[in-house]
């Protein structure tokens, strides 16, 4: 090229971004798309936790009341079996050869 026909500095950048916006004037707006009820199943709430409920984000319902009430009427567990539930968990990494 000659010095004559070489592109000034930084004309190709002004080109492409002036190209850029005409593109994006051009594109329609895109609404946010929202799951149908059809393609997907509903999401379901997630289950409110005693600690939700302590600090009043949630209410008691008769469920979590039941749920309460059986675990604090379930028998103690031994030692014995705390120990065996813990070595049957495989833990973080799911493999019962290294129990947390």
């Amino acid at each position: 090229m000659t010095r004559q026909n070489t592109p000034l500095e930084g004309s190709f950048d002004r080109l492409v971004d002036e190209q850029l916006e005409l593109a994006a004037v051009k594109l329609p707006a895109l609404a946010p798309v929202h799951p149908s009820p059809l393609d997907h199943e509903e999401l379901k709430v997630p289950h409110a936790n005693i600690e939700d409920l302590l600090l009043g984000k949630a209410e008691a319902t008769p469920e979590m009341l039941a749920e309460f009430s059986a675990l604090q009427d379930a028998p103690d567990l031994s030692e014995e079996e705390l120990a065996r539930q813990a070595l049957a968990h495989g833990g973080g990494d799911n493999d019962p050869a290294t129990p947390e």
